[in-house]
């Protein structure tokens, strides 16, 4: 657990992710979602927030490994940073999937 009070001081990121999760939480009690979008929810929530952690951990890496400029520790940076995206965005398409639906229906 360790790792993880690090992990909380390092990335703010971080905090975005849980207000986030927070949010979605809460709409799906309100919109009492089945167990299967649930599995969707919560498992775009560990997609995004283990893509953080391998995100850290090569930026730490790279920065142990070398502190002058490096053009390949840039990319293997952005390439790390590009997950993060990817995975986010993906959660985003999945929450939508799950919520718009219910959303409409609602407002109908």
């Amino acid at each position: 657990m360790m790792f993880l009070k690090s992990f909380f001081n390092r990335e703010q990121n971080l905090l975005i992710h849980i207000i986030a999760t927070i949010m979605v939480t809460i709409l799906g009690i309100i919109f009492d979602l089945k167990l299967y979008e649930w599995l969707l929810v919560y498992t775009m929530v560990a997609f995004v927030i283990t893509s953080e952690l391998v995100n850290s951990s090569i930026e730490l890496v790279v920065d142990l490994y070398t502190s002058k400029f490096n053009p390949l520790a840039m990319v293997a940076k952005d390439v790390a940073a590009g997950a993060v995206v990817i995975s986010a965005f993906t959660a985003i398409c999945v929450g939508l999937y799950v919520f718009v639906p219910k959303i409409i229906i609602l407002i109908r």
